[in-house]
Formats: C-alpha cells, structure tokens, sequence
C-alpha cells in the first residue's frame, strides 16, 4: 500500500499476532533504547515498534469522531431546517464542507510548528485531542449557526494537532537502522487505523442521526474522542515525550502568543462585520493557502539548515506537490458531489431498510480496510520491481479517472445507479487512494530534515488543504444539479491529464529520489 516496503523473506512480520492486553503497558526494559540501539524489543505491534499501537488508536479514535462528524455534515447543512438541518443551498454547503476539511489540513502548518518549536510532538498531540473532543461538544450543544462554526472551528485545529504530530512521530519509530525498512509498512498500519476509525464512525453517527437526529450523531462523535484520549492516556508512557526539536529563543514566545492573539481579533471581526461569511469564505482559503505554500516553498529551499541532497530533494517535491494538490482536488468530490449522489440518485433501499447517506463513508473506509493489506503485500512481494513513489502517483489519478467516468456513464443514460455499482465505483477510488494517501505520508518523512520533521509533515498536509478548498469551490461553480454528466466529464477529463503530465515526468523524479525512494 505504501512507498517501498522492506525487502524481506519473512512475510510474518505483517501477521497480527496475539498479543495479551497488559503487553501495551510493558516496557522492553527501557523503551527509550530502542532509538538507535539496534536492540530488539521484546514487545511489538503486529511486528512493529510497540509504540506504534498508542498512535495507531488515538488515530483512529479521532478519525471515527471526525469522519463520524463530516459524514452528516454536509447533509446537514442542506436538509431543510424541518428535516433538522441548516436549509442552505446545496452547492454552498459543499463548499462549506470542502472548505472545512481544507482548514484542517491548513491548521497542520500552525500545529506542525507548535509542534517543532513549542510543546513537542507528543503533548502537541495529546492537548489537540482535548480540542476535537471540545469541538464535538459544542457541535452537539450549540445549535443553529453559531454552534456549527464555533464547533468547527476547534475541531479543524485539534485535528490538525493530531494529524501532524502523529504521522511524525510514527517517522520517528523507524529512525534507527533496525527498523528503517519498516517504514512505509508501519504507515501501511497506521492507515489502517484511520479507515478502521472512518468506517465505524461514518456507520454510528450515521444511524444516530437517521434515527435520533444530527446533534446525537455530533455528540456520539465527541464520546469516541473522548474514548480515544482515554485509551492515548494507557499507553501514553511508552512515547517518547521530548522537547521541542527546534525551540524558540527564550522570550520570543511571548511575541508570538500576542501575534495570535492579534490576529484572532482580526479574524472575528471580520466575520461579525459581514466582510467574511459563508459565501466568499472558500475563496479566502483558498488564497490563504496558496500564499503559505508559496512561502513554505521558499522558506525550505532557502533555509541554510539544509544540505544540498536536502534541498534537491524539496525541488524535485514541486511536482509531486502539484500533483498532490490535483488528486486532493478531485478526491474531495467525494464529500460533495458523489454524496449528493448517494443521496439522491442511488438506489439505498435493501429489503426496506434504506441505508442512511453517512454510510457512503463507511464503505469506502471497508475496501481501504480490505484491500489496504492486499495491496501492502504486492508492493513487499514485488520488492525493488515495485513502481517507485512518482509512478505510484501517476496511477492513482488515472484510476481516479475510471471512478468518475462510471458516474459519466450513469448520468449521460439517465438511469439511477444500483448500490452494488456504486460499491465497485468507489473500490476504483479507494485503490486510487492507497496509491497516493498512504505513500505520500510515508514518503514526505523520508525527505524531511530531523529539525524540520513535522514542518515537513504539516507541508505534505498542505496539499490536501489546497486540494479539499479547491475542490469545494470546483464544485461549488461547475456542479449543476441539472446537467451532472457534463461535471463528471470534466472530473475525468482532469484526472487523465494529471496523470499523463506525472508519467511522463516519473523518469526525472525517479533520478532526482535515487537515494531516498
């Protein structure tokens, strides 16, 4: 599933085995020696660094609350206010959406350096986990308007506290020669718990709210965070708790708390003044975004910390980057336009029970869940014949173009799609997904520098931000309810170029990664 896994004879190592419920809390006499030691642990994850088992379940704890939460997001804010939702217009509300999942992943930047300069990547982690669960409260408490923005707000940067700080210092498991090899199948794992968390939460807080109502769904997604932090807390003492790696001089912090503090005012009063609202917010993002990579861009490639492989490294990263930020454009019309779908298009009555809309969510989460294995054990058999990390790209947006061209076909003849159908459509979008998400992950943690690891991550996470706020707005001024195929043709049509221009630069990347892919 994931970049180049190690090569090795020993299919075992990706067995889960059975291990007894206090070996979490055991430490192999000194976790802390494993770093750089080449010692052994006695305890593992599934063949892994038992630390990873701690990440592995914040994870997902998080990923079921926020996912739990996105998937009757977007419903409700078009359901009309009888239905129990928000009754606004359908193509606003998915840019709302798009823009909302696009903050979280811009709010990696801000964390990722927290992070690097500030707490350190594990109590980064661990206080951004109490702000989801915070957010999740006030989503399920507060209602109307206020409520929905207040809650967002806290989930999009607890999420990306946690987002940016995990996969970092999952990274830092597989720093020592011992387990350097296991990286990408480590992250393979690590994704697992983020569809394993996805599924269950699109599935429960879908029925919630189908049965009771959105704020029990909302408030259902609070209770599997705070589930989630509970069990961090068990496992807690087997991290790593250290410093910031990059800290800041003593009494500059102070600056830049009141620069926070400044622009936290500026920003509130530009919404309670009307001059930021719902209508031109996705554009806003949007530009925000692309003006942080601009400068993160030229901030890496400037920096005297790097060393001249490093900084080749960031620029052969750009079209990657890009190339990123396109599939995240179009992947995003998963929570936009192929839920409106699902909604309203597909068939989801089984035997009278009609299958509430969250659900879409849960089943792409179970083919990620099925095949994320199937697909990790190809790459680890196919070993140095494996397609190297830009042509694994390149494959996913033309996979990703299959999936949207299913939708073409269905729209142009008129006819509603079947739920088996729908199912084999988005198994082609979660195959495209396993070869970018997972590897892009992976792959970011073996460029980035030690001083600058979580930055690095945050940059990465960058791209799906742009991407989703992107996306939101593509389908914000194309989607017409009235013509669909014509929007689907165009999805398609922009998978197919992404992928033919990353093809037929895979030859130069691959030289440009020879030491590090």
């Amino acid at each position: 599933m994931t970049g180049h896994f190690m090569r090795c004879r020993d299919l075992s190592v990706y067995r889960p085995r059975a291990v007894p419920a206090h070996d979490e809390e055991t430490i192999m006499h000194n976790a802390n020696q494993e770093e750089g030691t080449g010692a052994v642990p006695e305890k593992r994850f599934w063949g892994h660094p038992i630390q990873l088992s701690t990440l592995f379940h914040i994870e997902l704890w998080e990923r079921f609350s926020y996912y739990g939460m996105q998937g009757i997001l977007l419903i409700y804010l078009y359901y009309s206010v009888k239905s129990g939702g928000l009754g606004i217009d359908q193509n606003l509300a998915g840019s709302i959406v798009s823009v909302y999942g696009g903050s979280v992943y811009l709010t990696t930047i801000l964390c990722g350096w927290v992070a690097d300069r500030v707490l350190g990547p594990e109590r980064t982690l661990f206080w951004s986990g109490w702000v989801v669960m915070a957010g999740h409260v006030v989503l399920a408490f507060i209602p109307g308007g206020g409520g929905l923005t207040i809650g967002l707000v806290l989930v999009a940067i607890g999420s990306g506290g946690v987002k940016s700080a995990a996969s970092s210092m999952v990274g830092s498991l597989y720093e020592s020669e011992q387990w350097r090899e296991y990286r990408d199948a480590g992250f393979s794992i690590f994704y697992i718990s983020v569809n394993i968390g996805a599924f269950f939460g699109s599935l429960f807080t879908g029925l919630a709210q189908s049965e009771l109502g959105f704020h029990y769904g909302f408030g259902l997604a609070a209770i599997g965070m705070a589930f989630g932090l509970w069990r961090y807390q068990r496992g807690r003492h087997l991290l790593r708790k250290t410093p910031a790696p990059n800290p800041l001089p003593p009494g500059q912090g102070r600056y830049y708390l009141a620069g926070a503090i400044l622009f936290a005012l500026f920003v509130l009063t530009m919404v309670l003044t009307g001059v930021l609202n719902a209508r031109n917010l996705g554009t806003v993002v949007l530009v925000i975004g692309m003006v942080a990579i601009v400068i993160y861009f030229a901030y890496l490639l400037l920096s005297p910390s790097f060393t001249p492989a490093e900084r080749r490294h960031v620029v052969a990263y750009v079209p990657m980057f890009i190339g990123g930020v396109v599939f995240w454009i179009l992947w995003e019309q998963f929570y936009s336009a192929l839920t409106v779908y699902f909604d309203e298009t597909v068939d989801r009555n089984i035997g009278g029970f009609t299958v509430p809309v969250a659900w879409g969510g849960s089943l792409q989460s179970l083919w990620v869940i099925l095949f994320a294995g199937l697909l990790a054990r190809l790459w680890m058999k196919m070993g140095d014949r494996q397609p190297r990390t830009p042509m694994k790209y390149a494959l996913a947006q033309f996979f990703m173009a299959a999936c949207f061209y299913c939708f073409t076909l269905y729209t142009e003849a008129g006819v509603p799609m079947s739920l088996a159908m729908y199912a084999f459509a988005i198994w082609i979008l979660t195959i495209a997904e396993l070869l970018c998400s997972p590897i892009g992950s992976s792959f970011i943690t073996k460029i980035a520098p030690e001083r600058f690891r979580t930055q690095m991550v945050a940059l990465y996470f960058l791209s799906i931000a742009l991407g989703s706020t992107a996306g939101g707005k593509l389908f914000e001024l194309y989607y017409d309810a009235k013509a669909p195929a014509d929007y689907y043709w165009l999805l398609t049509c922009l998978c197919l170029g992404a992928g033919v221009v990353l093809l037929a630069l895979t030859p130069v990347l691959n030289r440009a990664f020879r030491d590090v892919d």
